[in-house]
């Protein structure tokens, strides 16, 4: 426990001089009580954080509308008029049943994302009755660039501030992403990839969360320890569990009303990003 704002290992340290020793120092010139093998508190362990690693998908952005409604509205555009609600239902089924076929865009299978895509599309019109294969191609064909920018995405509420907040703190950042080829455009279309060290998509790097491979890849990458890093994101098996499986530190984004997991300790969880800095300080 600190005392009076001072370390209470040999080293005396203020908590400012220890974020600034373990983040910048090599370990022959860390305060005397990180060399020693202790069982770390949760505002120690805050302290050591270098890197912060980031979910993409309803952690930073989420997609403006529903995909049944941006399917339904290029449809209009080529004279097919088709329920939202159905093309939403559809999409689910397609998309399961292709993710099952050729997991992480069919990366080991010789698909492009691409082709994975238009297939996905295709098929979620056919499912709900639309089968003019040439009309197929030219709707999916043009969702696929649609998505492929800001057209579709937007950031979410607080997550610009936080990640600035974050930079000028000194914490280097990266993403971790379940995600084809096309988010490094997605984020730079939003404005988000200059605060980003490194972007790394499960197409790209051939492993997707929960596997640990895209997580050790990251602190390789970064020349991080695991204890010197946290991931973020929203997905409690993906995310959360899957970053502590590694060794990382992990912080969950609960939106209200999501159900918890009885395993995160409420230090652990994020109602918003906003409170991301605020619990790594206060630790």
């Amino acid at each position: 426990m600190w005392t009076k704002g001072r370390c209470p290992h040999p080293c005396g340290a203020s908590p400012a001089q220890h974020r600034l020793a373990f983040s910048r120092a090599p370990s022959s010139h860390l305060p005397v009580c990180s060399r020693f093998p202790l069982v770390l508190s949760f505002t120690e362990a805050m302290l050591r954080l270098r890197l912060l690693t980031w979910d993409v998908k309803d952690t930073l952005l989420r997609l403006r509308q529903p995909v049944g409604e941006s399917y339904a509205a290029e449809a209009q555009a080529h004279g097919v008029q088709v329920q939202p609600e159905a093309l939403s239902r559809s999409f689910q089924e397609a998309y399961g049943a292709q993710s099952r076929r050729f997991p992480n865009y069919g990366r080991g299978q010789g698909l492009s994302s691409q082709q994975w895509w238009v297939d996905v599309v295709k098929q979620t019109f056919r499912l709900s009755g639309v089968h003019e294969d040439r009309v197929l191609t030219l709707i999916a064909e043009k969702l696929y660039r649609d998505f492929c920018s800001a057209h579709n995405w937007e950031v979410l509420p607080g997550a610009g501030e936080t990640l600035s907040h974050c930079c000028q703190r000194g914490f280097r950042m990266g993403v971790v992403s379940n995600f084809d080829n096309r988010l490094e455009n997605v984020l730079s279309q939003c404005n988000l990839r200059h605060h980003f060290e490194f972007v790394l998509t499960s197409e790209d790097v051939g492993f997707a969360k929960p596997d640990r491979r895209i997580f050790e890849k990251a602190l390789r990458l970064s020349g991080v320890l695991p204890e010197q890093a946290a991931h973020v994101g929203d997905s409690y098996t993906r995310d959360y569990r899957a970053a502590r499986a590694v060794g990382m530190h992990s912080f969950l984004l609960r939106a209200a009303g999501q159900g918890e997991e009885p395993e995160v300790p409420p230090e652990h969880v994020l109602p918003t990003l906003s409170h991301l800095l605020a619990l790594i300080e206060k630790g």
